[in-house]
């Protein structure tokens, strides 16, 4: 009696060591290495810089000896040419009479500016478009299945109009937050923090030379306070610098207060999310897989919480732990996102809740417990990969939130504290200045907090539609409307 042959299943080995002689693997790999070389001192400097502002804070001296270092990092990394510093492309200059000396091949500064952006962009775009490139190459040619249900999930985000606009939206925000020290048309230090231990060169019309002065005082006489005295977006000042967005009512350009504030609301709401979502999640699992007094345990303590009123508790701790070592990380921001996370976790938690219990009950579950496996690891390897999609969905949508609830709060002057830059700092102070020249102020940061909290939500609508087709924004008259957002 012959036999029949099967075939063999495919060996992993084998696929690692024909990707390793694949050309398109190769020319893959190369991309990478080449977009992170031109790149590299820019990333470890704001890792270390991220770090070295964590650590100072606390107040021991071990501690102070490891920012240290990592503050000499931060500067031997600086020091490093990047492709994209704005020592490659600069934007500040002045007017000899004759030409733009100190720009970018002699150019004027807005234009030179504008290259600088548009490469930092299309970086960011290059560096997306390597991302794509890598899962469609491992998705064609080294993945062993053909078909997994990640693959409609992708390919109905893909028609999601909505969830692609929501991308496109937080991708340039993300951007903007990542590259805000080379976005900027001028540093944080000479903007706002110490301008007037910098000095400038400019062109004087009618002592038809050029002069040099304090940047501190330039900006003083570059205030926007009104139709008395303004400059508006797209112009340029009595000494040559450009602003996209006009000034402050300080005289500091808006345009670098708000790239440096996106970096901070990120900051802020990418933290307070993380914090909620393991808060959320791992109390869902365990009303999930405990259920009866364990889950309604947690149900009696996410109705107190949500009971508690959010702003007098952040009123009451951001005033308390201003003095505290742990209201000096990020100028208040990480006592925000502990705030958000100890009163936010509610909602995401109701949300998972229901997806856990509905996979708690499936086979699965049970033969696992029958095989002897621990709570943690079931609850771990069987029932997290199936809420990790509701996980997406919601943390998109909570970190919209967070978004303008940091904003709101520092508009009321709570949270974040001055000098340090945020959005609805901005707002406030452009208050007064709404229905005259100096209209800039306010109206531009609250417009994009506008499309920044609305690409969120389109983002999270999108999510949801793509993982769940039956769901109602997918159909009917949601969808038109933006996914109901």
């Amino acid at each position: 009696m012959s036999e029949t042959a099967t075939p063999e299943a495919p060996d992993a080995t084998g696929s690692e060591r024909s990707a390793l002689t694949d050309s398109r693997f190769l020319a893959w790999v190369l991309a990478g290495l080449v977009l992170f070389a031109v790149e590299a001192p820019a990333l470890v400097t704001f890792v270390a810089g991220f770090l070295a502002d964590a650590v100072a804070t606390f107040p021991t001296s071990y501690a102070t000896t490891i920012a240290d270092a990592l503050v000499g990092i931060e500067h031997a990394a600086t020091d490093l040419p990047t492709l994209l510093s704005r020592e490659v492309v600069p934007n500040s200059g002045y007017w000899n009479g004759d030409q733009w000396v100190g720009t970018f091949l002699g150019l004027s500064p807005a234009a030179s500016w504008a290259i600088r952006v548009a490469l930092v962009y299309a970086y960011a775009f290059a560096c997306l478009g390597w991302f794509a490139a890598g899962y469609e190459l491992y998705r064609r040619r080294y993945r062993t299945a053909d078909w997994t249900p990640r693959d409609d999930v992708v390919d109905r985000f893909r028609g999601h109009s909505w969830g692609k606009f929501g991308l496109v939206v937080v991708f340039l925000f993300v951007t903007m937050a990542v590259f805000a020290p080379t976005l900027g048309p001028t540093t944080v230090d000479q903007n706002m923090r110490d301008s007037y231990s910098y000095e400038m060169q400019y062109w004087n019309a009618d002592a038809q030379e050029v002069q040099t002065m304090l940047v501190g005082e330039a900006n003083r006489n570059s205030q926007s306070a009104g139709d008395s005295a303004n400059v508006g977006p797209l112009s340029y000042d009595d000494y040559g610098r450009y602003h996209p967005f006009g000034t402050m009512p300080t005289g500091s350009d808006l345009f670098t207060f708000i790239v440096v504030g996106s970096r901070i609301s990120l900051i802020i709401g990418v933290l307070s999310v993380a914090l909620s979502a393991l808060l959320a999640t791992s109390l869902a699992l365990l009303a999930a897989y405990y259920k009866g007094r364990v889950d309604l345990s947690l149900v009696l303590l996410s109705d107190a919480v949500m009971a508690m009123p959010q702003l007098l508790l952040l009123i009451m701790l951001s005033t308390v732990l201003a003095d505290t070592w742990i209201g000096g990380i990020y100028s208040g921001g990480f006592v925000l996102a502990l705030i958000f996370a100890g009163t936010g976790w509610t909602y995401m938690w109701r949300s998972i809740r229901g997806p856990a219990l509905q996979v708690s009950e499936r086979s699965w579950i049970d033969a696992a417990r029958s095989f002897g496996q621990t709570p943690t690891t079931i609850m771990r390897q069987h029932m997290l990969p199936y809420v990790t999609g509701y996980l997406l969905i919601y943390g998109s949508m909570t970190l919209g939130g967070a978004i303008i609830s940091i904003a709101g709060l520092s508009y009321l002057g709570l949270g974040v504290a001055p000098p340090t830059p945020e959005w609805g700092r901005a707002i406030n102070l452009g208050q007064d200045y709404v229905a005259t020249g100096s209209w800039h102020i306010s109206l531009i940061p609250g417009v994009l907090i506008t499309i920044v909290v609305t690409g969120f939500n389109a983002l999270g609508d999108g999510i949801r539609d793509a993982i769940d087709p039956q769901s109602d924004s997918a159909t009917g008259e949601a969808a038109g409307r933006g996914g109901g957002a």
